[in-house]
This record gives C-alpha cells, sequence and structure tokens, in this order.
C-alpha cells in the first residue's frame, strides 16, 4: 500500500489560518509552500527578478493570513484565486514602483558626481564621514525594528542561510525564516528611504 502526499484543501489550511498556536504555525507554513511556484510565475510573467517576486509574494502571504483572520476573505473565489490576484497586484505595484523611481534618479547629481568635483584629500575626508553616518544611521534604524528583525537581519548580513536562522531563532522552517526576513528587510528599506 502507498501513501500519497496530498496538499491541503483550501477548508483545511483556512480552518489552520483561523487557529492559533502550532496549528496555525502549521498553516502558514503549508500556504506558503503551496503556492510558492507563484514566484517563477511573476519572474515569468512580470519580468522582475527573483528577490522582487519573492518579496512579492511573502507580502501576499502574509496579506492572505491577515485577510482570512480578519474575515476579509469571504469565499467568493478560491483560495488559489484570491492569492493569485493579490500577488498579480503586488507585482504590479513594484513594477510601477521601479518605474517612477528610474525617473526620479535622472532629475538629480548623484553625491559620487559631487565627490568628484572636490580635490582627493576632501573628497576621502567626506566619504569616510559619510560612510561612519550611514552605518550609525543603519544601527539606529535596526534597534526600531525590534529585537527579532534586528536578529535576523544581522544573521543574515553575517552570512547565515535561511535554515540556520530558522534554527537559531526556533522558527518552524526555512521558509517561515525566508519570509520574516524578506518582511524585516522591506521594514527596513522603507526606514531608510
Amino acid at each position: 500500500m502507498r501513501f500519497f502526499s496530498r496538499s491541503p484543501a483550501d477548508s483545511d489550511l483556512i480552518a489552520g489560518l483561523k487557529a492559533d498556536g502550532l496549528q496555525r504555525r502549521k498553516a502558514e507554513d503549508e500556504l506558503y509552500l503551496k503556492y510558492q511556484y507563484l514566484i517563477a510565475d511573476g519572474q515569468r510573467k512580470h519580468r522582475l527578478d527573483e528577490d522582487d517576486c519573492a518579496s512579492a509574494y511573502s507580502d501576499t502571504v502574509i496579506s492572505v493570513i491577515e485577510n482570512i483572520r480578519g474575515g476579509r476573505f469571504e469565499g467568493k473565489s478560491g483560495l488559489s484565486t484570491y492569492i493569485y490576484q493579490i500577488f498579480s497586484n503586488k507585482c504590479i505595484d513594484l513594477i510601477r514602483k521601479k518605474s517612477s523611481q528610474r525617473g526620479q534618479v535622472h532629475q538629480a547629481l548623484s553625491l559620487d558626481d559631487l565627490l568628484l568635483q572636490l580635490p582627493d584629500s576632501a573628497r576621502s575626508i567626506i566619504q569616510q564621514l559619510t560612510d561612519e553616518s550611514e552605518i550609525v544611521r543603519l544601527r539606529s534604524l535596526l534597534n526600531t525594528l525590534g529585537d527579532k528583525c534586528r536578529d535576523i537581519l544581522l544573521a543574515m548580513g553575517e552570512g547565515y542561510s535561511d535554515e540556520e536562522i530558522a534554527r537559531q531563532m526556533q522558527y518552524n522552517s526555512a521558509a517561515v525564516a525566508k519570509t520574516s526576513r524578506l518582511r524585516c528587510m522591506e521594514r527596513l528599506k522603507n526606514l531608510y528611504k
């Protein structure tokens, strides 16, 4: 007799996401893994790189979980249709954001262009001050994210893999650690702007 691993039905996933504790975490992992193929789909259909698609997918999973738990998912469509639509919208938002940022880049002189106009001695002093200022700012922003996000991002910066981070921080899987890491990185990017 053979046993086949079947993916969880939508109703089982939704019930698990509405639960608490271990059952909820397991359902979150299953949801993340069940629709993870959307990352490659987004790369192909929207011509985004893997990191952008993974970030959009993580945001999608978080939104879907919040919508299910908050009662905003009414079940009028299948879960796959619902998650696909949210993911597609997030990818389109990324494309729009990148397009508008490209236009802004060409309007201002960069710091590097301005530094090139200075003598070598002044340039190296200003570059050193700028680097030190950025390090101080980054440390300050990391502290505002909270302990978990700070620890995840510092571990990533030290070269730890998502699997190692999951073990070290007691996450259920590397996928959960990756979702948390991408969410923390997005929060840091937004604060850094």
